[in-house]
């Protein structure tokens, strides 16, 4: 190939790349990449959906949970006062508090601090309370089915009810996630000048249009969280690339001089620390954790992640009703056959 032909496929490939930018910017939608992150979008969407749903709606539930667990707790805890009552005994406090009904289980705390966990019944109707072991005062309706269920969503957020395993495949879904949100963004792009519009929903719109609008406004505003979500799920089972990163962008000069200082520390004082200084890598995984969980900022910040978790069964619904209308439903009629397309004569009567 000589000069002048090269020169010409450089300059076509150049022009190409050109009109693809060109149409990427202004007309987004008739470009083939577009299209084509369409088909993944909408398939993988469909395969993610339901899991991404389950478990930031689980996610969302137990936001507050170290808080609850402190109020229950608080429940709980008693203040020994001589020695714990007789089984005896308290069913006999328990029978005159609550006329009919008979003591059947006594469940003590796990330690001296803590109620005991009493269950009565009569005929159609069962109870079950904390009482104080040491004075027989009932404190209320037991709260171990609310530690069971904090549990069990706890099990359904971080292992998917499979155990170990369940979190490496979490893991492996959160980089799905994130995943589906870059392909989810491209498609949403509608150019330099229409971008703003995919920002809010319009008015006056068909009950299809607004479903619509309505999965791409909400995308684009949980876009950064669900990614987070996703990026922060990937790194508590694989840590090693976001160390590996933030150990390339760190100084090195900045590690050796706290090496040097840990090293000094411990020499001075014969002693080795129990708990070394976060390194950078692990400071940033730190507050991947705490962005995760939303564990910054108080409550507000709390409230705002226990509300945006539940954003996804609003995109998987969408989502539902989208494919239905433009995949299933159209399969779905009938096609008309050739006979049906030929038109029928006119009765001679009528003309």
């Amino acid at each position: 190939m000589g000069r002048g032909q090269k020169r010409n496929v450089t300059r076509s490939g150049g022009k190409r790349v050109v009109s693809f930018a060109s149409d990427w910017l202004s007309r987004p939608q008739s470009t083939w990449p577009r299209k084509a992150l369409f088909q993944v979008h909408l398939w993988a969407g469909l395969l993610l959906g339901f899991y991404v749903a389950v478990v930031c709606a689980s996610g969302s539930s137990v936001v507050f949970r170290n808080d609850i667990y402190g109020i229950l707790s608080d429940k709980v805890k008693v203040v020994p006062n001589g020695p714990a009552l007789s089984r005896e005994q308290l069913a006999e406090v328990l029978r005159r508090a609550h006329p009919g009904y008979e003591l059947r289980e006594v469940k003590p705390g796990r330690d001296r601090q803590e109620a005991s966990e009493v269950t009565m019944s009569r005929p159609g109707s069962r109870l079950r309370h904390l009482v104080n072991p040491y004075t027989g005062e009932d404190r209320g309706p037991a709260v171990s089915p609310w530690f069971r269920l904090f549990e069990w969503l706890s099990n359904v957020h971080g292992y998917l009810l499979l155990g170990p395993s369940g979190m490496t495949a979490n893991a492996i879904g959160g980089a799905l996630v994130a995943c589906l949100c870059l392909t989810g963004i491209a498609i949403w792009w509608q150019g330099v000048d229409r971008w703003r519009q995919g920002l809010t929903i319009h008015r006056d719109l068909g009950w299809k249009r607004l479903i619509r609008e309505l999965h791409g406004v909400v995308g684009i505003w949980v876009f950064g969280f669900l990614f987070m979500w996703g990026m922060t799920g990937f790194s508590f089972v694989f840590p090693q690339p976001f160390r590996a990163t933030v150990n390339v962008l760190a100084t090195s000069t900045a590690a050796r001089a706290l090496q040097r200082q840990v090293s000094q520390a411990a020499e001075q004082s014969f002693v080795i620390p129990l708990r070394q200084p976060l390194t950078p890598s692990g400071r940033v995984l730190h507050i991947l954790s705490l962005a995760h969980y939303g564990n910054f900022a108080g409550w507000p910040v709390k409230s705002l992640w226990m509300l945006l978790g539940l954003t996804p069964a609003i995109l998987y619904g969408s989502a539902l009703f989208m494919w239905w209308n433009r995949v299933v439903r159209p399969a779905m009629r009938p096609r008309a056959t050739g006979s049906e397309m030929i038109p029928q004569p006119r009765d001679r009567a009528q003309v």
